[in-house]
């Protein structure tokens, strides 16, 4: 068992293929199209690639992707829209494969390596943290930001309604009657064949809402093209009329709908057209598609608790090889840091504080 660092993709030997699409399974945002596109539209100026990797003899059994930047500071490989990190691991030699990474990680010149976002409840961040702990780094964990979710257990679009408060129930019925009767409704799900049509709808309806304009929109872009090759992808646009009045970005893969972006025309607020939409693609995903679970992402929105039933925690954690001294101002500077950060990303992205369709 040995610890390999490689600079690109590329160079990864082909058993991290099955790797990745083990990862996959736990969550799209350690997928092979996700750090993909990332590498291609989202790495940050100045930093650069690095896949911690451990093998024996030719099978990978560990990987964790970084970015590196100046100083000794490396960083999880994650954007601003990533709700989900981890360590990738094969299924056998586990604890002796993170055993492995952590020691080969502090022979690099690492001064402080962040981990984020991470689950509150991984078991394999839990063993990375002991072994790199044991291997000589202090460790500091910090709360990132709650992830609102639903477990369908089975249940159909009729069942999940049900469960909904009823002004959200009334709301849907009575406003999609409105739309209907005034204008007309329809909604389309754009696939592979007319995607730009739809990305441009999408652009045209994110321009009409309350909504800054789209920061990474090479990265949205890129994403909805390698999701839409794999069957991932569910970009749909409601029309009043003939005109997009709303429009929804949400990826499908292994069991669970992620709900990405939405947003509406303010012109058409008063019926209600992300709530109807969000409606009409979660039928879609619990009847057509059969999904295990429904994932709001990232953020506490209150809306959010209407459409999910359940809450958890994502973390960051921080490691250090600085004099204890030294590694609490350090932790003390990174939790002022990801505060404002998050100051800003609410400043410039008002979807955090809307409602869906206000």
């Amino acid at each position: 068992m040995e610890f390999v660092c490689y600079p690109a993709w590329e160079q990864l030997p082909p058993s991290a293929e099955r790797l990745l699409q083990r990862a996959a399974r736990d969550t799209l945002f350690l997928s092979k199209p996700w750090f993909e596109n990332l590498i291609a539209n989202g790495l940050e100026e100045g930093r650069r690639l690095l896949l911690a990797c451990v093998l024996d003899a030719e099978e990978l059994l560990a990987l964790l992707p970084l970015s590196v930047g100046e100083g000794g500071h490396y960083h999880s490989l994650t954007h601003l829209y990533t709700s989900l990190y981890g360590p990738l691991l094969a299924e056998r030699l586990q604890t002796e494969a993170l055993a492995c990474l952590a020691r080969g990680l502090r022979q690099l010149p690492v001064r402080f390596l962040q981990l984020d976002p991470v689950a509150d409840d991984d078991p394999n961040l839990q063993r990375l943290q002991q072994a790199m702990v044991q291997a000589g780094f202090s460790c500091q964990r910090h709360f990132r930001f709650y992830n609102w979710y639903h477990r369908v257990d089975g249940g159909s679009f009729t069942d999940y309604m049900a469960a909904r408060p009823g002004r959200v129930r009334n709301t849907i019925a009575r406003k999609r009657r409105k739309l209907e009767r005034e204008q007309g409704c329809r909604i389309h799900l754009f696939g592979d064949r007319d995607l730009q049509q739809g990305l441009a709808e999408f652009a045209a309806v994110h321009s009409a809402s309350w909504k800054a304009d789209e920061q990474f929109e090479p990265f949205v872009r890129g994403l909805a093209g390698k999701l839409s090759r794999q069957g991932w992808l569910r970009l749909a646009v409601l029309y009043a009329g003939e005109r997009p009045a709303a429009a929804q970005f949400w990826f499908v893969a292994h069991g669970t709908a992620s709900i990405f972006k939405l947003s509406y025309d303010q012109a058409w607020r008063r019926y209600s057209p992300g709530s109807i939409l969000i409606a009409h693609l979660m039928e879609r995903v619990i009847d057509h598609d059969g999904v295990e679970e429904i994932d709001f992402l990232t953020g506490n929105d209150a809306y959010k608790q209407d459409w999910m039933s359940q809450r958890r925690e994502r973390c960051r954690l921080c490691f250090f090889v600085e004099a204890p001294a030294a590694s609490k101002g350090a932790g003390f500077a990174t939790t002022v840091v990801g505060l404002l950060k998050w100051l800003w990303h609410k400043r410039y992205n008002p979807a955090l504080v809307k409602q869906a369709d206000g």
